[in-house]
């Protein structure tokens, strides 16, 4: 079964199969050193810039800024959700998270990236 996935309003949310899923504003608590030196890091989510899937888990990448620090950065891999049987199922934002790192990759190889939406057709 397939999953609709996309990003609405400008990055201020993730639909899933056309329903809004996941809010950037809410604040992600993150472990050690994926976004600063916070340990662990409260990240306040600004927006969400694209949004994929890789396996089971449903990856985004967003923008925000730490709640202790200061810091303002870009996060390219983070974990909001896996699939399930073939339904989304959504990360608690206060649980830690870790960003992913890429699944497979070869000695010289980049990282997959995730395709821009306009480039998905707004599915994946």
């Amino acid at each position: 079964m397939a999953i609709s996935l996309r990003t609405l309003d400008d990055g201020a949310w993730i639909s899933v199969n056309d329903s809004r899923t996941v809010g950037a504003s809410d604040v992600w608590t993150l472990a050690r050193g994926r976004f600063c030196r916070c340990e662990p890091a409260y990240v306040l989510l600004e927006g969400f810039t694209d949004v994929g899937v890789d396996g089971t888990s449903v990856i985004a990448g967003a923008v925000g800024r730490c709640l202790e620090c200061g810091r303002h950065d870009s996060l390219e891999r983070l974990p909001v959700g896996r699939v399930v049987d073939g339904e989304f199922e959504r990360y608690e934002s206060s649980a830690v998270q870790s960003t992913l790192e890429p699944s497979s990759r070869r000695a010289g190889e980049s990282a997959r990236q995730i395709p821009p939406e306009r480039a998905r057709g707004g599915e994946n």
